[in-house]
């Protein structure tokens, strides 16, 4: 397929932070009234699916739409808007570049260069098409979820150079605008929260199909079992089934009895009557972002007690065919090149139901 044929941003586009920023009633609000209103700061650092034309010439001549769109959590950007546009007690920041950019729910890499030679090499080794463990080389990844090989990888070391510095400079357009939005936010509802007590919780939110793709294009792959999402969501903080420490060195990012009482909040919220509906820390512990949140909270727990201020950080990963919805997935599960067409009244049921899990949560504590 012909670059011009996917989505891209054009070229020189840098984003601006209130391009990216999300509340309720922007026309008689401003930052400062909504974040002393809200108590919740959601990220969706996957869910941007246009990719910036600077990289164009490095991308794999067989990518289609699909596979585009299916390599972010694209869902999950309209769902937050409309959340945000309805619910005055939260803020949020939506990430306008694919994880193909760069991943800000990995650690960033001291030098990418060599994380994603070390990459390449993996990827060279197991074949196209072909499984590979990319871990903790995966900030920039040149293969999708189903190690489709998105990226034309030069075979030069100048070529390779020339990559890289791209995807360098094109992140500070747009992830990087992201990343430093996200943590200015977060700097400022801490010091609302230290002068008024209250509580502020961060949540990284996601969507993952429980398939993958084939060279096709039809999403109809089961993964693994012990790669399945729940029904609805999976509710991460870093601790066990029940949200309890599993790991003295990995301590849990969010109070154990807040994320169980989230998860019945969610149950309710989205009207689902199975517990195993809404699971905790299955499949995923919750990645970069809520652990960098709750070190950092962490640091805050003396100044932050006495302050009366309560504060936790939590990964959402929602079942993205529950998201999309049953016609939508039968279309996906079918070979094609083209991604689904936006269902708008079901993301507006969902942003209420998101909006009913979280007021139920408040009411509860």
């Amino acid at each position: 397929m012909n670059a011009n044929d996917l989505d891209l941003i054009p070229a020189g586009t840098v984003f601006a932070p209130d391009e990216i920023i999300h509340y309720a009633d922007p026309d008689t609000r401003d930052l400062d009234r909504a974040i002393a209103e809200a108590d919740l700061l959601v990220t969706t650092p996957h869910s941007g699916a246009a990719i910036p034309a600077e990289l164009a010439e490095f991308l794999s001549p067989e990518l289609t739409r699909r596979l585009q769109y299916d390599f972010t959590d694209v869902a999950t950007a309209s769902v937050v808007k409309r959340w945000a546009e309805i619910d005055p007690r939260i803020v949020a920041v939506i990430n306008p570049h694919p994880r193909l950019v760069r991943d800000p729910n990995r650690a960033k890499p001291a030098d990418v260069r060599a994380d994603l030679q070390q990459a390449i090499e993996r990827v060279r080794e197991a074949g196209p098409w072909q499984k590979v463990d990319l871990s903790g080389v995966d900030a920039i990844r040149p293969v999708t979820f189903s190690f489709f090989p998105i990226l034309e990888i030069p075979e030069t070391a100048e070529g390779l150079h020339r990559l890289v510095d791209t995807f360098a400079a094109t992140a500070e357009q747009g992830l990087g605008v992201y990343e430093a939005t996200r943590e200015v936010l977060t700097d400022r509802f801490i010091e609302h929260g230290l002068a008024h007590g209250g509580s502020f919780t961060r949540l990284s939110f996601h969507d993952t199909m429980n398939t993958t793709t084939t060279r096709e294009g039809a999403v109809n792959i089961a993964r693994a079992p012990q790669d399945r999402l729940p029904a609805v969501v999976a509710l991460s903080n870093r601790g066990d089934a029940q949200g309890e420490s599993r790991d003295p060195a990995d301590p849990p990012t969010m109070h154990p009895a807040a994320l169980r009482r989230l998860a019945a909040a969610h149950r309710t919220g989205f009207e689902v009557e199975a517990p195993e509906a809404v699971l905790l820390n299955q499949p995923y512990l919750g990645s970069q972002e809520i652990l960098a949140a709750g070190a950092r909270f962490r640091a805050l727990e003396a100044e932050a007690a006495e302050a009366g201020l309560t504060l936790g950080a939590v990964q959402a990963e929602f079942l993205r065919e529950y998201l999309l919805g049953p016609e939508a997935v039968a279309e996906l599960q079918q070979p094609g090149t083209e991604w689904i067409t936006e269902d708008r009244e079901r993301v507006d049921i969902l942003a209420y139901a998101c909006k009913r899990a979280w007021d139920q949560f408040r009411d509860q504590a």
